[in-house]
């Protein structure tokens, strides 16, 4: 398939209206069943240096930073959560949250910079400015995308039976794998042309890279 970024149901609802909540529980759902917060939990751990700070964009509800700081990966005053959400209720008070958009909003300074279920949103032109600010800001870079494969298109219908999951999550499903990468697409579209970067995917349908400066 070809990449094509097309907006998602969930994007455009207020963030206490109903279908929204019952998705982003869906969310949880599906990033628990594709590992994603396992994996960068761990690429975390492996790569954070004493004193480092953690960037997490596209932070949604909190749920990746709050257990950075419970498995005692970084201290809350590590942790920055960005998101054009307000700041969820349980966001711990030392840990920092940026309400705003990625691209119109100062970005901390931050070595490890993650990103789950995020970048794939951004046309090429976005990704572009994007890097451009990773390359300023961080030193490493964890992401965890939709690959884009007919495979999980098929998956995702499976799942969203056996689960019943919602409309919104159904349709934002099939919209997320169609934008998502494969190969080295995502860190050439960022410019990390010079950065060691690794990339993966996964049978349950992740497309994960780590990509670190020189």
């Amino acid at each position: 398939m070809q990449r094509r970024v097309q907006p998602e149901l969930l994007d455009t609802l207020p963030a206490c209206d109903p279908a929204a909540m019952r998705s982003r529980r869906e969310l949880r759902l599906i990033n628990a069943i594709m590992g994603n917060h396992r994996w960068l939990a761990h690429e975390v751990r492996r790569c954070i240096q004493p004193g480092w700070r953690v960037l997490e964009l596209g932070a949604g509800a909190g749920a990746f930073g709050a257990r950075l700081i419970a498995e005692g990966i970084c201290e809350p005053r590590q942790v920055t959560g960005f998101d054009l959400a307000p700041r969820p209720a349980a966001w711990p008070s030392e840990a920092t949250w940026i309400n705003g958009d990625v691209l119109a909003t100062t970005w901390p300074d931050a070595e490890i910079v993650v990103a789950n279920l995020f970048l794939h949103h951004f046309e090429p032109a976005a990704l572009a400015l994007l890097g451009a600010r990773l390359l300023a800001k961080c030193r490493v870079l964890l992401a965890s995308e939709p690959a884009r494969r007919r495979l999980h298109l098929a998956q995702g219908f499976l799942l969203s039976a056996f689960a019943l999951l919602s409309g919104v999550t159904r349709h934002d499903m099939r919209i997320s794998i169609r934008a998502g990468f494969l190969g080295d697409e995502l860190p050439r579209a960022l410019g990390l042309d010079a950065w060691k970067c690794e990339s993966a995917t996964t049978f349950l349908g992740a497309y994960r890279i780590c990509a670190q400066r020189p």
